[in-house]
Order: structure tokens, then C-alpha cells, then sequence
């Protein structure tokens, strides 16, 4: 056995490691008790900062230590002067770059660098952004780093097209610079704006003007500029069709613009006595200022939305003081006035109607996709073909068939609709996982598909039976329907937006698989809910119904709270209103 090294069996080397660690916690905790202690008693001096120091190096996420840290940093502001006080936070500086070195993501470290550098009194930007540049060498996607790097851009003043360049720099060295992508989108429209005139040969900003902040979002990028990203963003594509960050920004190019923020809708009841507002967007009525005036004088009246869990809404309602409107021989004209947008909407209810409204066709707003210039749809239509032919040779590729659809989308949504199902298809069959959200996706265009066709015919019929829906949305275009009918589709639920459809009066929605009614809630002049075959089981969830004051009719037939004891009794009692009831 003589010359033979001898090894610790593995229940030695365990105990060593545990004495081990034991002792460094107990040297931690009493560092940590001394850091207390001294907290509690107000004490703010060098020994502190030392300890702390030690406990930060070995975990740089403990943030109760940051928080004292800049206690006593605080502290030494009002006692030391101002060069005294640019080493001491240098000091601190080179020892946040040692914390990010044990932890490059330490959520800790990067706020206190970003609170330590907004206070030095002579800060060093160009350091700044080139321990940000060696960051981002490292880890190209540390997200910390690029939040505290806008901040340093923020505060330095860098032009936005130098920014530009640098994503440039790095999405050349790594197409999958998701991070880069995303930068890039906050620039382009700083630098490269859409102007709400014609576009001129030019787009960017005049010479004279100082460089936009990049942390300031405009809105859409100028077409010219745009041509541009389409042809960089299909070079990543193409070399590397599997990567998403590319087809993410490329979706992103595609979006529509920002609606303009205005009243799309204004209808008044004379039997109801109600005015209903609709808003390009969501809004808080009760905050945003909003003044009816009929027959040019203020009403004091009181808005509501469409569902009381909604705070903001699209819809908004309120009702006239009794015998304002109800004489149906007088004309009267209404205007709404959004005063903190200075805009207006006008309505005439003339003699002998019961209603009337003054909206915006969907058709003419470009609703659900930008306004196309001849040289984009041209760009566009080549996209589309390079598209399909990358999609020939990766015909699994998920990315590449959203892509295609989207394409589609833009250029002629009705045109494509028979290819967009198919390639919906397509895509709940190579990514089973995301089917659901596909599903959703293609309910969505569907729906779209269904209010443009509408709006050409000019009816107040919503029909949208058999086409597998999921789900349902834009029912805030919806507010003018009298009949909807979503039969044999795919819905569980009538969601709370589903109370903005405030002219309706016929629902059918048979075999479905729906359980929950919350949406129909306060409909004024529903009369008429076909609900054959759903999931409907039990009163609870019929609850809803009992706001609707008109409601005469009520097929329940094939849902199983038929089965319930005494249900004809029991519906009797919850909802008086209905004569005809089909179980």
C-alpha cells in the first residue's frame, strides 16, 4: 500500500463539503445580521459598505443590500465633496462590473449601475455604452443590458441613426439578434417617420431639427424606408428560414397603422331614449370628456359602457331624461363632442324614425389593414411570390406559412381567403401545439372577412355559421347589427364584449359548445336567443338573460340543464319576459 495516494471514500468528501458549507454560511448570515443591525440603527459609514460588498460579490440579487447600499451612498453626497464623490461612485462602477461578471442578468446589479450612473456628477457615457457593447458581445440577448443601454442612450444624446447602424452591425453578425430586430423597430419610425401627407422623396427629418429621442415611439416608418427593410428582413429569412426573429420583424412591418383616434359610431333610440357612442379605441367616457348636445343645447347625462367590469371601453351609452325624444313627429340632431380630442360627431333622428346613427363604413377606414400604395402592393406581390417559393422548398415551415398569410392579408383579404384556410390548416398540422392559438388567429380574419362583406352589402345581419370560430372579436364594429348568427361553430363562451352589440335582436347560435352567457348582458331590444346543442347546465347560467327586457323567445333544446328538476317553473320565474320557451 506504500506509495499508493489514498482516496476519501465519497461519504468523506460529502461531510468535508458539507463542514464547508456550513462554515460560509455562518460567516454569511453574520455578515448579513451585521448589515441589519447597522441598517436599524441608521448607521451609514465605510465598514458597511465593505460588508455589504462581500455579501453582493458572492449573490448580487439581493436587493434589500442594494437599498442600503444607496442609503449610504445618499449619505455620503451630503457629507463629502463633488470630486470625493465621482471616486467614490467610479469605486462603485468597477464594482457593479465585477457583480455582472459572477451574474451578467442580475436584475440587482443592472438597476443599481443605472441608479449610480444617473447620479454621478461627471457620468462617462462613452464608457457606458462600451461595457454595453462588450455585454452584448457576450450575450447578444441580455435583456438587462439593452434596457440600460437605451437609458444611456437617453441620457448621452446618440443620434438615433448611429443606434441604427449598431443594430445593423449586429444583426449582420447574427440574424437570430432578436433584441437587434426589436431596437430596430423603436428607431425606424424616430428616423424614418410616415407622413400624414403624401411621401416625399425624402424622409427623414429636416437638418435643422435636433435627433428625436429613441425612447419616444412614433408611428408607422415611411414607405421608402419600409421597401428597404422588406428587402433586409427577407435575406434573413432566406438564410435561415427556421429562425422566428426575423419573420417576428417581418410581421411587425406588416402591421397596420394606428386608427386615428376618433368617434366611428354614434346611434340613438327613440323608444329607448339611449344614445350609444363607439370609439376608435378603448376609452374611459367618464374621464376623457365627453359632451352630447341635442338640438344645440348641453345634456347633463350620465355614460356608462356596455358591461359594468368594463372600466374602458369602445362602446359607451347613456340614456336622455324621459320624453326628450320619444315624440315620433319632431326631428331632432344630436352631436357628441370628445373634447379632448376636438373632434365631434353628429346624428339627425328624423320625423317618423325610431333610430338613426352616423358611423364610418369599415370599408372606407381600411379597418384591418393599411392603405396600399401601387409601389408597395408591387413589393408586396413579389414578397408574397418569394414566399411561396421558399415555402415549396420548406413546406413544414411554420414561420414562412404565417408569413404567407399575413402577405395575404395585407394585399387582398377577401381574394385570399380560400388559400389563407388552407394554409391555416397547414399550420395547425405541422405545429399541433399552438392549433389553439391558430384557431383563434384564423376566427379573427374570418370575422374581419364577414364585417367587410357587410359593410359592401350595407345590411345589419352578422352571419358567420359553420367556419370552426374559436373565438370572437371586433364585436365593437358590431354595435348597428340587429341579427347575428354564429350556429355550428366551434364557441364556448359569449364573452363581455358581446354586450356592445346594443341593437340586436335575434342570437342563434345552435350547436356550438357554449357554457357561459356572461356577454349577453343588458341587451335593450334582444327578443329572440336560439341556443340549441351547447353546454349550457345549469340556471346560473342563464343569469344574464334576465337583463334583457324584451326577451319573448328561448330555445334551450339539447343543453343539459333541460334536465333540471322543474326547469320550466324555475325559467318562468328567472325570466319572466319569455313566451315561448323550447326545451
Amino acid at each position: 500500500m506504500h506509495g499508493r495516494v489514498k482516496v476519501k471514500s465519497t461519504a468523506q468528501q460529502e461531510e468535508e463539503k458539507r463542514k464547508d458549507r456550513e462554515k460560509k454560511l455562518k460567516i454569511y448570515v453574520a455578515a448579513r445580521d451585521a448589515c441589519f443591525s447597522k441598517r436599524k440603527e441608521g448607521i451609514w459609514d465605510d465598514e458597511a459598505l465593505q460588508i455589504s460588498q462581500q455579501l453582493l460579490s458572492s449573490n448580487p440579487d439581493f436587493a434589500t443590500l442594494w437599498n442600503y447600499r444607496r442609503e449610504i451612498l445618499m449619505h455620503l453626497e451630503t457629507v463629502k465633496d463633488e470630486d470625493e464623490v465621482q471616486k467614490i461612485y467610479e469605486a462603485e462602477l468597477s464594482f457593479l462590473e465585477s457583480c455582472l461578471k459572477v451574474k451578467p442578468k442580475s436584475y440587482g446589479s443592472w438597476h443599481h449601475r443605472c441608479w449610480v450612473s444617473t447620479r454621478l456628477p461627471r457620468p462617462d457615457w462613452a464608457r457606458e455604452l462600451n461595457l454595453c457593447d462588450q455585454c452584448l458581445n457576450l450575450d447578444d440577448r441580455n435583456f438587462h443590458c439593452w434596457d440600460y443601454r437605451r437609458m444611456v442612450v437617453k441620457m448621452s444624446g446618440v443620434p438615433v441613426d448611429k443606434e441604427l447602424a449598431f443594430t445593423d452591425r449586429l444583426i449582420g453578425s447574427n440574424f437570430s439578434n432578436y433584441s437587434s430586430w426589436h431596437y430596430r423597430s423603436t428607431l425606424l419610425p424616430l428616423l424614418h417617420p410616415e407622413s400624414p401627407e403624401p411621401p416625399s422623396p425624402c424622409c427623414k427629418p429636416p437638418q435643422s431639427s435636433p435627433p428625436p429621442s429613441p425612447q419616444i415611439h412614433s408611428h408607422r416608418v415611411c414607405e421608402e424606408q419600409l421597401l428597404k427593410e422588406y428587402e433586409l428582413v427577407q435575406n434573413a429569412f432566406f438564410t435561415d428560414p427556421n429562425d422566428q426573429s426575423a419573420w417576428f420583424y417581418y410581421r411587425w412591418l406588416l402591421g397596420r397603422a394606428e386608427r386615428e383616434e376618433m368617434i366611428s359610431c354614434v346611434y340613438v333610440s327613440r323608444d329607448e331614449e339611449r344614445v350609444a357612442v363607439a370609439f376608435s379605441r378603448p376609452v374611459n367616457a367618464q374621464s376623457v370628456g365627453l359632451l352630447l348636445v341635442l338640438d344645440g343645447l348641453p345634456q347633463r347625462v350620465e355614460w356608462s359602457s356596455v358591461h359594468p367590469r368594463f372600466k374602458h371601453s369602445p362602446v359607451w351609452i347613456c340614456d336622455l331624461p324621459p320624453g326628450t325624444i320619444s315624440d315620433i313627429p319632431n326631428e331632432h340632431n344630436l352631436t357628441v363632442h370628445w373634447t379632448e380630442k376636438p373632434t365631434h360627431r353628429d346624428c339627425a333622428l328624423y320625423t317618423g324614425r325610431s333610430e338613426s346613427w352616423c358611423r364610418d363604413s369599415a370599408t372606407d377606414q381600411e379597418l384591418f389593414r393599411s392603405e396600399l400604395s401601387v409601389e408597395k402592393t408591387s413589393v408586396l406581390q413579389s414578397e408574397l411570390q418569394s414566399c411561396n417559393q421558399l415555402q415549396e422548398l420548406e413546406p413544414l415551415n411554420k414561420w414562412c406559412l404565417l408569413t404567407i398569410i399575413l402577405l395575404m392579408r395585407a394585399l387582398d383579404p377577401l381574394g385570399y381567403e380560400k388559400e389563407t384556410l388552407a394554409h391555416f390548416q397547414t399550420l395547425r398540422e405541422v405545429d399541433s401545439m399552438r392549433s389553439a392559438y391558430y384557431s383563434d388567429l384564423c376566427s379573427k380574419f374570418m370575422i374581419e372577412n364577414t364585417i367587410l362583406k357587410m359593410e359592401y352589402a350595407e345590411v345589419r345581419v352578422f352571419s358567420i355559421s359553420d367556419k370552426s370560430l374559436t373565438t370572437l372579436c371586433h364585436l365593437d364594429q358590431l354595435l348597428l347589427v340587429t341579427h347575428i348568427n354564429l350556429s355550428s361553430n366551434q364557441l364556448q363562451r359569449l364573452p363581455l364584449q358581446f354586450a356592445m352589440l346594443q341593437c340586436l335582436e335575434v342570437l342563434e347560435a345552435d350547436d356550438n359548445s357554449i357554457e357561459n352567457l356572461e356577454g349577453v348582458y343588458h341587451l335593450p331590444k334582444l327578443e329572440e336567443v336560439l341556443l340549441k346543442n351547447n353546454k349550457i347546465s345549469t340556471l346560473a347560467d342563464l343569469q344574464p338573460l334576465a337583463s334583457c327586457p324584451k326577451l319573448k323567445c328561448l330555445d334551450l333544446r339539447g343543453n343539459p340543464v333541460t334536465q333540471t328538476d322543474n326547469v320550466e317553473s324555475k325559467l318562468a320565474e328567472l325570466l319572466p319576459s319569455v313566451t315561448d320557451l323550447l326545451l
